[in-house]
């Protein structure tokens, strides 16, 4: 720790991660043992935490992560928009396809920011706010086919074209957000061509990783 940060919020913000990397939750011991730290301490930051939201414990005593804390994750997503713009559009004149970012939200894939191309007379509308199964589209599955890989890694395709989206007619291609802690997503494009071009998937790569290196 260095003079200018406060060791009880450090303690408080490593708490909230621990309880989110934990499907289970954890019991006070756990937290005191993973903190290096008494049970006196780890009460004191669980109350205080679970005064503002961000963490409730179950009858068994074991702490998991509040609801609080979807308050703050909604404020997110205008920044990850922010960040995530300018490969969006870069992406979307380059294909002359809808390029949009997407991410996991529970069981669902969820569209947080859609780019159109503007020179095309043509191209598929997609909005903001989308939602649909994982895997139902390309952007869901390339999130899928990348779980289980170490976080540096992408799987060996390294993206996922479908033939049929949502809109009839269309095509999709979408690449999965690599090396993010605590995100999960994936960028792509949307398109009304029966046959995806053969420099859609590496293009689609290229811009996931330019939008991961935005967000680390």
């Amino acid at each position: 720790m260095t003079a200018e940060t406060s060791q009880t919020l450090d303690r408080g913000v490593r708490v909230l991660k621990l309880l989110a990397d934990s499907e289970r939750g954890l019991t006070v011991t756990e937290l005191a043992a993973r903190l290096a730290v008494n049970r006196t301490v780890v009460y004191r930051l669980l109350a205080t935490l679970e005064q503002h939201g961000l963490v409730r414990r179950d009858i068994g005593g074991r702490a998991r992560v509040g609801l609080g804390v979807l308050r703050l994750a909604h404020r997110v997503h205008p920044l990850l928009r922010e960040a995530a713009l300018p490969a969006l559009r870069s992406l979307a004149e380059d294909l002359g396809a809808t390029a949009h970012l997407t991410l996991v939200d529970g069981s669902e894939a969820l569209a947080v920011a859609v780019v159109e191309p503007s020179w095309t007379d043509f191209h598929v509308a997609y909005r903001t706010g989308l939602r649909h199964p994982l895997g139902e589209s390309a952007a869901g599955r390339a999130i899928l086919e990348a779980r289980g890989f170490p976080s540096q890694r992408r799987p060996e395709q390294g993206f996922v074209i479908t033939r049929a989206e949502e809109q009839s007619g269309a095509c999709g291609a979408a690449a999965a957000l690599i090396g993010l802690s605590g995100i999960e997503g994936s960028v792509g494009v949307v398109m009304l061509n029966g046959l995806v071009p053969e420099r859609v998937g590496p293009r689609v790569v290229e811009a996931a990783t330019e939008v991961a290196d935005a967000l680390r």
